[in-house]
Parts: C-alpha cells; structure tokens; sequence
C-alpha cells in the first residue's frame, strides 16, 4: 500500500489478502473500520501490510464521526449488495388492497396486498440505484456510453413516478426527466 495509507478516508475501496475487497466506513486513530464483502466490518490497523489501496475517498486526517460512518455504510451498503433500505408506505394505503380487474367481467379480479405491491416497487428502484451505479463506475464504457444509457434509467425513473403516491415520505419519490432540467 502506499505511504499514504495513514490518512484514507470513508469511502476509500480496499483490498485486503485474507478479508478480500472492501471499503472504509470509519475512520479511527490507529485503524479503520473495513466493510468487506464476504466477512462484513472488521477493524483493521492503519499500517497493516495486508491492505492494498484501489480507489482513494475523502483522503483527510479526521476521525469521521458515529453518525457518518452511518451515512458511509448505508452508501457503501447500496453500492456493494442488493439490500433494499426500509421504505415506508403511505399511511393511507396501510392494509389496502390492489385491485385488477379485467375488461372480461366474467374473469375474477386479482386482489394484491398494497404492501407487497410497493415492496416490490421499492426493489425495482434499489435495483435501478445499483445498476445506475455499476454503469457510473464501469471502467470500460466511455463518459458519452455512460451519459446514453443512464438517461434510459432516467427515462424510467419518470415511467415509475405514477407510483409515488404510494410513498410515506417525498425524498424517497421517483424523479424523472423534468426535476433533473429544473
């Protein structure tokens, strides 16, 4: 690792030969709080010869708070898998049913629970946050590559706006095409 190894910061991605990748979510005096993939947070000595350094973050000399090393892992934790935060449905909907009915009023509707309906909406964005991150951090598509495809995922986020209603609170709402422009 280089010799700058003492003063790496949240968000910094690691190698480490026995832990495999990972990334800091906290920084301490002599050590930093590693989120590995495969073995989960370890605390790991500055100087351990067993880190290998591939993408520098908020390179500083602070020690980062409890509270942002919250923020950090809940980024790192949307990023590295498909864990899907705790969204809340919108008071109004709690223990609601969905409805589909066909043209054919001979067929018999299909009744969905709202939440199951939502917890699948909250998915499919979570999923689209990871793909959207996937393409911003590939290596082998060029910026203009990356510009194209992400404004079909901007393109769906708009599609998915129909389904904001559903949402407990407005910062977690689809935005499409027109907020970007604002």
């Amino acid at each position: 690792m280089e010799t700058d190894q003492l003063h790496l910061g949240v968000g910094t991605r690691l190698q480490h030969i026995l832990h495999g990748p990972g990334v800091i979510v906290g920084v301490r005096y002599a050590s930093y709080l590693i989120s590995f993939i495969n073995t989960g947070i370890k605390e790991i000595d500055k100087t351990d010869e067993k880190l290998e350094e591939i993408i520098p973050e908020n390179v500083t000399i602070e020690v980062e708070t409890v509270s942002e090393t919250e923020k950090s892992l809940l980024k790192i934790l949307r990023l590295w898998s498909d864990a899907t935060e705790i969204v809340p449905l919108g008071d109004k909907w709690a223990g609601g049913t969905m409805l589909l009915q066909s043209a054919d009023k001979t067929l018999k509707p299909k009744e969905i629970p709202i939440a199951d309906f939502f917890h699948k909406i909250v998915m499919l964005r979570d999923r689209l946050r990871v793909l959207e991150q996937n393409i911003n951090s590939h290596k082998k598509l060029s910026d203009e590559e990356k510009v194209n495809i992400q404004q079909y995922i901007t393109r769906c986020y708009g599609s998915l706006t129909t389904f904001n209603v559903l949402f407990k609170n407005k910062e977690h709402w689809f935005i499409g095409d027109k907020a970007s422009q604002d």
